[in-house]
């Protein structure tokens, strides 16, 4: 069997011979290439689905939350815009690949530092950051450098509390010296070593659940998401 000679810059597929196709398809050669585009639209419509469930669920009291300006993935040029109000109560799923830790959040006590946890979170700033800092009697993550000197781009200010500091207690890192950074956050996994904070750590919430995970938490460990939820 001859085959039809193929014009230059033209499909494979729009050439084939009637006689090699199968007898139902025989004089609708289009089959093929409809076969084909219908197969590709399934592959791109599951990886969307995929991508879609990744994503972080942002409960409808928060659809409305935008960041400020993104300068570069993990860096904004200033804090984020607020958005919680004073007549619902938030709680935090950081889904861990050591399991799910669930975070009562305190907007009473440091409602900037709230908002700007909830803002990265439902944007999923987190999603995939490690636990760089992990000793016996705490662990600390949201690095985007991974290394303890990161950060989204700026810092939070100082949210003073007397609400005690001790076992489940969540704040934000700062450095000796210097401001509280915008996105690194800890957990206590034991009391604070003597003489305790000397400086304000906005104490922003406290684990309820799954504090028996944050303890297992190594330099490893990563967050995958973390979810926010709203009553």
């Amino acid at each position: 069997m001859t085959k039809a000679k193929i014009a230059p810059g033209r499909p494979v597929a729009a050439e084939l011979d009637a006689a090699e196709l199968p007898e139902a398809w025989r004089g609708r050669q289009w089959a093929p290439v409809l076969i084909v585009a219908v197969v590709i639209g399934a592959v791109l419509g599951t990886g969307l689905l995929v991508d879609k469930a990744l994503q972080p669920q942002v409960p409808a009291a928060l659809a409305g939350c935008s960041t400020s300006t993104q300068i570069a993935p993990h860096e904004f040029i200033g804090p984020q815009p607020i958005c919680i109000t004073a007549n619902h109560t938030y709680q935090a799923t950081v889904n861990t690949t050591q399991g799910a830790i669930v975070i009562q959040l305190h907007p009473e006590i440091a409602p900037v530092t709230v908002n700007n946890f909830i803002v990265l979170a439902i944007h999923g700033y987190y999603n995939g950051l490690n636990f760089w800092k992990s000793e016996t009697w705490v662990v600390q993550g949201g690095d985007p450098n991974g290394s303890g000197t990161g950060g989204p781009g700026y810092s939070l200010p100082d949210e003073p509390s007397t609400d005690p500091w001790g076992l489940g207690a969540v704040g934000m890192a700062r450095p000796p010296g210097g401001a509280v950074n915008g996105s690194q956050f800890f957990i206590q996994k034991a009391d604070w070593p003597a003489p305790g904070p000397t400086a304000a750590y906005n104490r922003f919430g406290t684990v309820i659940s799954g504090l028996d995970k944050a303890q297992l938490l190594q330099a490893t460990d990563t967050i995958t998401s973390i979810t926010i939820n709203v009553s």
